[in-house]
């Protein structure tokens, strides 16, 4: 049985934000910031929190966070958090999910088998790398592919074993994506 020492929550909050115009990390939603409300989902089930930014605003949150290792998008922020994390087992988080659970996560911990590398989330047929359990082992495959120019998270998992969880329709939205301003209009509605 995995418990909460053995894993570490790794939110993905380096990037640009173009899409949307402004930090992402930083849009609140119920008069909390999208990082707090990852967060509060994360702190019941891991030992550690490393956030992977670039982002000197985002230090006030009082986490371990770390600049990318390799500045190439959301895999190198993969490999930066496995590099820093001590433990086998990772939840990844991007920074734009903000209606997570902890419930939801627990089920990618419920699901740990010792032949899957990454364990990830099915939404309306739309798979969710970034909403995953990541095993250690990863760094050195992610390191090797970025090294020769790989940025692609799907092209990544296709070198590893890869179980997919289906979520049920009325969990979709624990896992949407906020990347545009209507995107986040459509969410406050």
């Amino acid at each position: 049985m995995v418990i909460k020492s053995d894993i570490t929550g790794i939110i993905l909050a380096g990037g640009n934000s173009t899409r949307m115009g402004t930090d992402k990390a930083l849009m609140q939603l119920n008069g909390k910031s999208f990082l707090t409300h990852i967060l509060d989902a994360l702190k019941p089930i891991t030992n550690e929190i490393i956030l992977v930014s670039n982002h000197k605003e985002h230090q006030l949150f009082n986490l371990k966070c770390v600049s990318d290792i390799l500045p190439a998008g959301p895999l190198a922020g993969i490999y930066t958090g496995l590099y820093h994390s001590k433990t086998e087992y990772n939840l990844v988080l991007s920074c734009d999910v903000p209606l997570i659970t902890t419930n939801l996560l627990k089920i990618l911990v419920d699901n740990i088998t010792n032949s899957a590398d990454v364990i990830q989330l099915e939404a309306n047929g739309q798979i969710m790398p970034l909403v995953a359990l990541y095993k250690k082992k990863c760094a050195p495959v992610f390191l090797d592919l970025l090294q020769n120019g790989e940025r692609r998270v799907q092209f990544a998992l296709g070198k590893l074993s890869v179980k997919t969880l289906t979520l049920s329709k009325k969990d979709w939205n624990k896992v949407t994506n906020v990347n545009t301003s209507e995107e986040w209009q459509n969410l406050i509605k």
